[in-house]
């Protein structure tokens, strides 16, 4: 039974069936959807309230007793909504694959959809998959990650021997793995490698000092592929290594941060055209791995609407082969 308290913020009340069950577990059984950490949070901060108390996520219920709702806690949608929901995420995904066979999907993720949830965030490409869960495997499971503003070709493992194997493969870097971008400016080198250690500093990666105990080492290969008259560069990265952010703090470092990084470039440093697509342009074009039973995988991601445009306007060639043998 549901009712409000006087400021409306609703309260349930514990049935006789339920009389002697932890609080956490009570909460997993109305609101499944909540995780355990922001269970916690919510207790820690006071919102969870028992006949009008303070909570605590062991604390056994009583039949009768109220249980103050967070506004932020919703009801889960009923069944029919949930496959109308599962559908959707289905249909979506669909249109996002590359490749796919019993152990492996690969697909071209667009920029704006994250990779996993986090607060404020209405899906993510990890919850979508659910809807794509067997008998069998379960549900797909993520093995590495893109920014949710990078688009690209992102694997995804379907069962847990191949996410163990592909997991293997990015921990001894047995990968390669080839981005697209836009830089602002054009490199004085048109080829090279960037090493420079990075460190987080809020939200942020830096490039590290000598004294930073917290450093890790970061390498990127890049070839700058095609120029526009000193305005911008099409440009081809190779993270060598795979720290959070690395190929956008190491293209700023390196005098040309990336088109549309407003984290990184400012809004300030961009290309003035109304004509340039949105967004980051930062394109997980190329994954080439060892399949988790036979041979290799070696998947090319087209470029999104976005990024086209801007490819257009410039004049670059969105089909340019790129080949960093001679970089290694």
């Amino acid at each position: 039974m549901v009712s409000t308290g006087s400021n409306k913020i609703p309260v349930r009340q514990v049935t006789d069936d339920e009389a002697g069950v932890r609080l956490d577990r009570w909460f997993k059984r109305h609101y499944p959807s909540l995780t355990h950490g922001q269970l916690q949070k919510i207790l820690r901060k006071g919102e969870v309230r028992v006949d009008g108390k303070r909570a605590d996520a062991a604390q056994r219920l009583e039949a009768g007793q109220g249980i103050r709702i967070p506004p932020q806690v919703t009801e889960e949608p009923n069944p029919v909504q949930l496959q109308k929901r599962d559908d959707r995420a289905a249909n979506d995904l669909k249109k996002m694959i590359l490749f796919q066979d019993d152990d492996v999907l690969v697909l071209n993720k667009p920029a704006g959809l994250a990779v996993q949830g986090g607060t404020g965030l209405k899906t993510s490409l990890d919850a979508m998959l659910a809807s794509l869960a067997t008998e069998k495997g379960g549900k797909p499971k993520l093995v590495h990650r893109l920014d949710r503003d990078t688009s690209g070709v992102l694997l995804v493992a379907r069962n847990v021997f191949a996410a163990n194997k592909l997991a293997e493969a990015f921990r001894d870097r047995a990968t390669q793995k080839i981005y697209w971008a836009i830089t602002i400016g054009v490199p004085e080198i048109w080829q090279g490698k960037i090493n420079a250690p990075l460190v987080k500093q809020g939200e942020k990666m830096v490039i590290a000092g000598k004294r930073d105990d917290d450093a890790k080492s970061a390498v990127t290969l890049y070839q700058v592929v095609e120029s526009a008259t000193g305005q911008a560069a099409f440009v081809a990265l190779w993270p060598v290594t795979g720290r959070t952010h690395q190929l956008r703090v190491h293209m700023q470092y390196a005098g040309n941060p990336l088109l549309g990084d407003r984290l990184y470039a400012g809004v300030a440093d961009t290309l003035p055209m109304k004509e340039l697509g949105k967004g980051l342009h930062l394109h997980a074009r190329r994954l080439i791995i060892p399949h988790p039973r036979r041979g290799r995988i070696d998947v090319t991601a087209p470029l999104g609407t976005e990024m086209r445009k801007t490819w257009k306007w410039f004049g670059f060639d969105d089909s340019a082969k790129v080949d960093f043998e001679d970089a290694v």
